[in-house]
């Protein structure tokens, strides 16, 4: 039987991963010497770097059995998986963001909104009744709103720095974000007993790091 595979979002929550395995005892001398790899053995598993969305690709369709992937990923995704651990890092929130001073709700015209999150947008804005036209944007969303293209922006917010240095202001958070280990549903029924074991083991690390 292969090990089991946790997979791992790259870049700011790899590092955090990486403290918290060393914190449940685990040895990261691949994890911190990786190189180009993307699949690293670290003691008895095995851990698989990939950007976030992926992470969720990867644990769904059981490639792997475990994820660490940010709680905005998880929700836009929608994709099924138990989330079992919220491991208290890479904390931030989804906001509705918009010009400074104007009232986002003032009229009755249809409101555009620009956002890299339809789905977090799109639901949002259904639980309040309201119907809004959803612009997908790629890159720096803040621009949306300065070019006229949207109302408003729905986006993560960790520090608010470069919504008001481009003139923008939060107008309402919409909900808070940090990582969560996530696991595949036929894993946890498959090998249940070594995935409690591991996710008990984070546990108590996470309380550790805090």
């Amino acid at each position: 039987m292969r090990p089991l595979r946790i997979a791992v979002t790259k870049g700011r929550l790899e590092s955090r991963a990486t403290s918290l395995f060393r914190t449940m005892g685990l040895d990261c001398t691949n994890l911190v010497k990786k190189g180009r790899r993307l699949i690293l053995p670290v003691d008895e598993y095995e851990v698989v770097l990939a950007k976030s969305a992926d992470v969720m690709t990867y644990v769904e369709h059981g490639a792997c059995d475990m994820g660490i992937v940010g709680k905005d990923t998880i929700v836009e995704s929608g994709a099924q998986v138990y989330e079992m651990i919220d491991l208290g890092f890479g904390k931030c929130y989804f906001a509705l963001a918009g010009k400074k001073g104007l009232d986002f709700y003032d009229g009755h015209s249809e409101k555009i909104v620009a956002t890299k999150y339809p789905n977090v947008a799109r639901r949002f804005f259904e639980d309040k009744g309201m119907d809004i036209n959803i612009i997908k944007i790629e890159g720096s969303v803040e621009l949306a709103p300065l070019l006229g293209l949207a109302d408003g922006i729905v986006d993560i917010v960790e520090t608010g720095k470069t919504i008001k240095e481009n003139g923008l202001e939060v107008y309402e958070e919409i909900m808070p974000i940090s990582a969560r280990l996530v696991v595949n549903i036929a894993s946890m029924k498959l090998r249940k007993e070594e995935i409690e074991s591991f996710l008990s083991d984070a546990d108590l690390a996470k309380e550790i790091l805090e």
